[in-house]
């Protein structure tokens, strides 16, 4: 309703965003229920741009966002209002890119808007609540709740009946917009790591690499590839920088290289081996191509990923284990705070990989970071 707000002034242009296009096109979704509310009017529909267009040759658009790289499809347009639907799927790069499609022409009186609506939970959710429920009206940024008694016209019974069968945390969310119920494993707790602007300037340091070459493709969540780097200094550890791709071979190839590079010199870097030939061939390649004069070893895990996780629990428990203050700590510690249950674990299992390796070998010199 928003977006059609101002659709009788000429050169009016909005756009409403879900993360993906099967989204947009469910029954009674946002493209679904335009159809309901437009059809039958002046409006004209253009399928393969997505758009209605009305007799004031104002434009409503639906968009998505798949992809990390599908902000730039809209790099040269220009709207007046941008709306996200379930914001919380969305990652906070994408949302903030938009602010720079909104732009009017000089002396126009419409106003330029961004809105969003969302659930708890989802991807999106810590920078979603830091935004507009920490920061929120200090930064001018509205935030209004939204219940189930707000919503008149659905049959609150069989809703509520329905969403008694999701689990404790999810229901909590969904039925009582709850931001302060979050999904966590049982392992790590994400106050346990300190965030530090400074680290020691002589570590051991091991950089780990957990491989998953895999180019995301529409409506998949493939796995990373994450390189670790972490470093020691009397039994305190320093998780000092995170790489993380997914990606082609050529392209995870090219990182990794760069990556072994630009560590400081004297770093030992490792590399999960997989089971079999293939894993041996792997390493061979790395050890022959592409790391070629560098500390490099492959290292066969063992073990389930979780047993691997405990020495680095039990540090983090203690106070030991401290970040480097970066743009992924927030995604670090999601992954950690969900771990075994989450969506993800290659973080974890790339620290998890490093710290073996610096517990294992107490004779790596210090090395000037």
């Amino acid at each position: 309703m928003a977006a059609l707000q101002y659709v009788d002034m000429p050169g009016y242009s909005a756009i409403l965003f879900r993360r993906t296009f099967r989204d947009l096109a469910l029954p009674k979704a946002l493209m679904d229920r335009a159809s309901e509310w437009l059809g039958g009017t002046g409006a004209n529909w253009n399928s393969a741009n997505h758009t209605w267009t009305f007799p004031s040759s104002a434009k409503l658009t639906f968009g998505y966002l798949d992809n990390e790289n599908d902000k730039y499809r809209y790099q040269s347009a220009e709207f007046q209002f941008v709306g996200f639907d379930e914001l919380t799927q969305f990652l906070e790069s994408q949302y903030r890119y938009l602010f720079s499609r909104l732009r009017r022409l000089e002396k126009s009186n419409i106003p330029l808007r961004m809105r969003a609506a969302s659930n708890p939970g989802n991807v999106g959710h810590d920078w979603v609540k830091q935004r507009f429920m920490i920061e929120g009206e200090e930064y001018g940024r509205v935030f209004i709740p939204a219940k189930l008694e707000d919503n008149p016209s659905l049959d609150r019974k069989t809703y509520i009946e329905s969403l008694n069968e999701l689990d404790p945390i999810t229901r909590k969310q969904y039925l009582d917009g709850d931001w302060t119920a979050r999904h966590g494993g049982n392992i790590f707790l994400r106050e346990w790591f300190k965030i530090v602007t400074e680290t020691p300037a002589e570590l051991k340091l091991v950089r780990f690499w957990d491989m998953a070459a895999t180019e995301p493709k529409a409506n998949t969540d493939p796995d990373y590839t994450v390189g670790a780097l972490v470093g020691e200094q009397n039994g305190v550890y320093f998780i000092q920088d995170i790489k993380r791709i997914r990606s082609s071979p050529p392209q995870v190839e090219a990182l990794i290289k760069q990556t072994a590079q630009l560590d400081p010199a004297g770093t030992r870097t490792f590399m999960e081996q997989e089971p079999g030939s293939s894993g041996v061939g792997q390493i061979d390649y790395y050890a022959r191509q592409v790391l070629a004069g560098f500390s490099f070893w492959g290292i066969r895990s063992t073990g389930p990923k979780a047993e691997r996780a405990v020495p680095v629990s039990s540090a983090a428990a203690a106070g030991n284990v401290k970040l480097k203050q970066a743009v992924w700590n927030g995604v670090l510690l999601d992954e950690f705070e969900g771990f075994p249950q989450g969506a993800h674990d290659d973080i974890v299992d790339a620290v998890s990989g490093a710290f073996g390796q610096l517990r294992k070998h107490s004779d790596f010199a210090y090395v000037i970071g």
